[in-house]
């Protein structure tokens, strides 16, 4: 019998996970640069965490979650998403009793249970930001820039910022009577005509081309939004446009999530289709209160990096994101051996990317693995260079060699590779 992964998962393996952690590290540096701190929340949480704070009526929590009961009989729920669950920890852990705003990220693996294509997995991987204790509008306009400019570093030319504000407890529920009228009037199946009185705004994210046809006069909430909701959402595009950081204004865009008020905004990449947001959030003024906790006005956001994948394939810059071999070792002989071990490790503790042939390999075979590295250089130690406490160094582009003492060999090649 032979196993595969289920159907759904998203899997890297080399080269293309190189690929992945570019951009796992890209998003990293750019919380870390903003004095962000790294936590590791729990890949499971309690359930209930999940219906309360995300929202019952949501797909999310409605029809895409993994949830199982534990020997316990417990319900247990795998993380459709990070926000929840990051909030929970800041809590239990008391992270709110000290400076605020809580400025954390985190990055790994979520499940929901959706419909396998490109770019929606059942289990997929995700970089999630939180700001948590500010209603500060620049601490908006801060999430923002720390997404923006990981986008950039990656090399990606394409992507879109797309902005709304979802008022608050204030004014949406005016919004909110109003939306409602005008969704009864329309021809839609009875899921949908429950969900109007449930939660309106759930409608407007629907991606059936009926549904979205009948929306296209639908009011919209900055047309609904109270002085102060109106001023924040000013403050925060006066804000975008100070840092250089271009939006569209997208007065339907309601995420897909429950928590959401005020600043909500998505990054989009039109190369990658029906599957074109790659990352986006907002303010969740309210979440803390839901689940438990004390009033703790927030924001934060995540970026899929799957389709962040996807869509540097998509620009074709994939290939520059690679980290490969930069030095291939070729030992010939088992005292070769010893000593090329000795000699790649110092290169890798140096900080050069060095691979060696392992093995009794002849001369052909090992060549051939060096060609296949893509490494700059090949370093040869045989019986000659071994008794002389010599190495060969061989340029693998253009065919040039170099002898010199081992001792020598990896500042020489350090100075070279990192000169790349």
């Amino acid at each position: 019998m032979s196993f595969q992964a289920p159907k759904g998962v998203s899997e890297y393996v080399p080269p293309r996970s190189a690929l992945l952690l570019a951009v796992r590290d890209a998003f990293a540096e750019s919380a870390r640069r903003a004095a962000y701190g790294y936590v590791e929340p729990a890949v499971f949480e309690d359930t209930q965490l999940f219906v309360r704070g995300v929202g019952e009526s949501t797909d999310v929590v409605s029809k895409e979650m993994y949830t199982f009961d534990d020997r316990g009989g417990r319900s247990i729920t795998l993380r459709p998403e990070f926000t929840a669950g990051v909030l929970r920890g800041v809590l239990e852990h008391g992270l709110h009793r000290g400076q605020l705003p809580v400025k954390v990220w985190t990055a790994g693996p979520v499940f929901r249970y959706e419909n396998p294509q490109s770019g929606r997995f059942r289990q997929f991987y995700q970089f999630d930001l939180e700001a948590l204790g500010t209603e500060d509008p620049v601490v908006d306009a801060e999430t923002i820039a720390v997404g923006w400019d990981a986008y950039a570093a990656l090399g990606l030319t394409q992507v879109r910022l797309l902005l709304n504000s979802l008022g608050d407890k204030e004014c949406r529920p005016v919004y909110r009577a109003a939306l409602q009228d005008f969704l009864r009037g329309l021809d839609l199946d009875d899921e949908t005509r429950q969900r109007i009185e449930i939660n309106p705004l759930r409608v407007l994210d629907d991606r059936r081309p009926e549904v979205k046809a009948q929306l296209e006069h639908a009011p919209v909430m900055t047309d609904y939004l109270c002085p102060a909701c109106a001023a924040h959402h000013d403050r925060v595009r006066e804000l975008l446009k100070d840092l250089g950081i271009p939006w569209t204004d997208a007065p339907r865009l309601v995420r897909g999530l429950d928590y959401y008020n005020r600043t909500t905004y998505e990054f989009d990449h039109p190369l990658l289709g029906a599957q074109s947001g790659i990352g986006g959030g907002g303010r969740y003024d309210g979440l803390s209160e839901d689940i438990g906790g004390p009033p703790l006005p927030s924001i934060g956001f995540a970026s899929g990096l799957d389709r962040i994948v996807l869509a540097m394939e998509a620009e074709g810059i994939a290939a520059r994101e690679s980290s490969g071999t930069q030095v291939f070792g070729v030992p010939l002989g088992e005292a070769a051996r010893r000593t090329m071990l000795t000699l790649v490790t110092s290169l890798r503790r140096a900080g050069v990317v060095a691979d060696m042939v392992f093995g009794d390999r002849g001369m052909k075979g090992a060549m051939k693995a060096a060609d296949r590295s893509g490494a700059k250089y090949a370093v040869l130690i045989g019986d000659r260079e071994e008794a002389r406490q010599y190495v060969l160094i061989k340029d693998l582009g253009t065919g040039e060699q170099v002898e010199m003492p081992g001792a020598d060999a990896v500042a020489w090649l350090k100075e070279r590779v990192t000169a790349r």
